[in-house]
Formats: C-alpha cells, structure tokens, sequence
C-alpha cells in the first residue's frame, strides 16, 4: 500500500490547513509529519505531499524543499541522530575533530549508522550557531562549544539512554 499520513499526522495535517492560506507554505510542515511518520522523508513520502497539497506544488518542487534544509532526513538514520557543523566557523574552531573522536568511539564514518542502528554520524553545512562552534545536534537538541572532552561526557549520557 502507498504511503498516506498516520491517523494522528492526517489530524495534525487537517488542523495545518487553514493556518497556511498560501499551499505553498504547507510543505515544511508536511515533511515535518512524514519524517515523524517514517523517520525520514522519501521520494514515495514527497509524492503523497504534493498530491495531498495539490496544483501547483508538483513532487519536483517538495523534492527541492526537502533536499535544502538539513533538518529532513534522506535515508533512515539511528535512535539517535548525530549532525555535526563543518562550515567554516566551526570547522576553524575544531569540528573537525569532534567528528574524527565521534566516529572512532562509535567505530563507523561520517554517513553511516552504528550495526545496532542506534547512532548516525552526519557532517552537515551550518547549523546556525556559528558564535558557539563547534556545534553538534542530536536530535532536536544543540550541543555548543564542543571538545573532544565534552562529547565524550554526552556520548556516555545518551549510550545510557538508548
């Protein structure tokens, strides 16, 4: 069967509705109940946001819109997905080897997930906080100022959480 909104994300999506009087506003919301729905967006998800939105947002232009911001996943990611900033704020403050101490302790590269599926590493292009550099996000939540010593702290905290 084709992919349709779970019963909550249609309420949420019906709601979402007269909010947005411009269709076009709709998409960022949509992905955000397609990802909730699936863990991440696809090209089979894309469609059913377009058609559901309707002429004249075609699965080219959600398509567009989901591959620009980093917030929208790909390709499904672990319990816990790790993004870390490598523009260049961050990276001359030392990203870098965030990334290097974050994929050795987890033994896999940037791009991939843990066998267990509980940790993704991603290296992503700015995440906003570039005064705060380096910066990570895991999940919803931001890590600021980051050492090797410091995510080495927040890697134990979360492994005892997932």
């Amino acid at each position: 069967m084709a992919y349709q909104f779970s019963q909550d994300s249609e309420i949420r999506f019906q709601r979402l509705i007269p909010q947005f009087p411009s269709k076009r506003s709709l998409i960022l919301p949509c992905l955000f109940l397609l990802q909730a729905d699936k863990g991440f967006v696809d090209q089979e998800g894309m469609q059913y946001i377009a058609d559901r939105i309707g002429d004249p947002i075609s699965l080219a232009h959600v398509h567009g819109v989901a591959t620009f911001y980093t917030m929208y996943n790909k390709k499904p990611v672990g319990k816990l997905h790790i993004q870390i900033c490598g523009n260049i704020s961050c990276y001359l403050a030392g990203s870098d080897s965030i990334t290097e101490h974050v994929c050795s302790k987890l033994g896999i590269k940037p791009g991939e997930t843990t066998i267990d599926k509980k940790f993704t590493v991603d290296e992503v292009q700015c995440l906003g906080a570039c005064g705060f550099g380096p910066v990570a996000q895991i999940n919803d939540k931001y890590y600021e100022n980051l050492t090797p010593e410091s995510i080495e702290a927040i890697l134990s905290e979360l492994e005892k959480q997932v």
